[in-house]
């Protein structure tokens, strides 16, 4: 299922002046399609709200769909069945190496980084009825770690083995995680987006709840297992009754492409957003980071021949082992 609901209210609002040649747009594709994760996620937000900036700049039908995150978004490009993925580069790092839980042995050497989004952070939230204020307190719980697939269900059960975590896990989307812990059906969602996640907004809005990420030991003892991670601080005010910011672990987000996307293509929509930074931010407050000057955060993803175009003329360096 399509949803356009979000793309076409972006687009109406904020469109820019399309850049591309007719001529160049021989070998387009007649329609394009977003993979993004569930919906109440950020990756739905930030997909959908690209998907109508598209449709609306440069003549092309595009649109947003829920998925299961990043863990299927980079096997729905490799096979071809996505044009554009949204992935945290955890997930696509194992896909690139042939380590993806989804299609394991099978190396996703069709990716292509397009350009950078934000980091993801990783929370986690409760009623404070629960009881449930810190990640140890979800011992013997019942801990949704969103859709199957995702970012979150990827990591969070691995950051419950590193600290010796002993959860009941379930899965879910996010709007219907949060809707479990407020019915009492699960004691908590940990989940990782990009902030302000907007169904923890909508559950701190509505009830007493705790949102948390992890302690200094606790992130300590992650950063040092799992390297892939970065240490992020949460700002204060994301959520309604929590002006104080709290500490968590992040990862990096790219939009990704396939290979044989044309180069015209990738060049008009990595340009369309890298110079559109206004318009991006209107969608959601994240892609404050959806920078050039980010593409460093991409260690190992060779960057889509359009995009490397675009950012050899923006003056942004790509390292010469990136430029697919």
């Amino acid at each position: 299922m399509r949803f356009m609901t979000v793309a076409a209210t972006v687009a109406a609002t904020f469109s820019l002046s399309p850049a591309f040649a007719q001529d160049d747009r021989t070998d387009w594709p007649s329609s394009l399609t977003i993979g993004t994760a569930s919906q109440g996620g950020t990756y739905f937000i930030y997909g959908t709200g690209l998907a109508g900036l598209i449709s609306q700049n440069l003549d092309l039908n595009a649109s947003g769909e829920v998925t299961g995150g990043p863990v299927q978004n980079a096997t729905l490009v490799e096979t071809g069945d996505h044009q554009i993925g949204l992935v945290t580069m955890g997930p696509a790092y194992e896909a690139w190496t042939g380590n993806s839980e989804l299609a394991p042995g099978v190396e996703h050497k069709a990716l292509r980084a397009l350009f950078p989004m934000y980091q993801t952070p990783f929370e986690a939230v409760a009623l404070q009825s629960s009881g449930i204020a810190d990640v140890t307190d979800m011992a013997g719980k019942r801990v949704s770690v969103g859709p199957a697939g995702g970012t979150a269900a990827t990591y969070w059960p691995r950051f419950f083995e590193v600290l010796g975590v002993d959860a009941t896990i379930s899965y879910a989307g996010a709007n219907d995680a949060t809707s479990q812990v407020k019915d009492g059906l699960i004691d908590a969602f940990a989940f990782a987006a990009g902030v302000p996640i907007s169904a923890f907004a909508q559950i701190a809005a509505e009830n007493p709840v705790n949102i948390f990420g992890f302690t200094e030991e606790q992130r300590a003892q992650i950063l040092e297992a799992m390297p892939e991670v970065a240490a992020f601080e949460v700002p204060g005010g994301m959520y309604q009754g929590f002006p104080e910011g709290h500490g968590t672990v992040a990862m990096w987000n790219f939009a990704v492409a396939h290979q044989d996307m044309p180069e015209s293509l990738a060049y008009e929509i990595t340009k369309l957003v890298m110079e559109g930074n206004e318009a991006m931010m209107q969608i959601h407050a994240t892609a404050a980071e959806t920078l050039p000057e980010n593409v460093d955060k991409n260690t190992f993803l060779p960057y889509h021949p359009g995009a490397v175009r675009y950012f050899d003329e923006a003056g942004v360096e790509i390292p010469a082992e990136l430029r697919g």
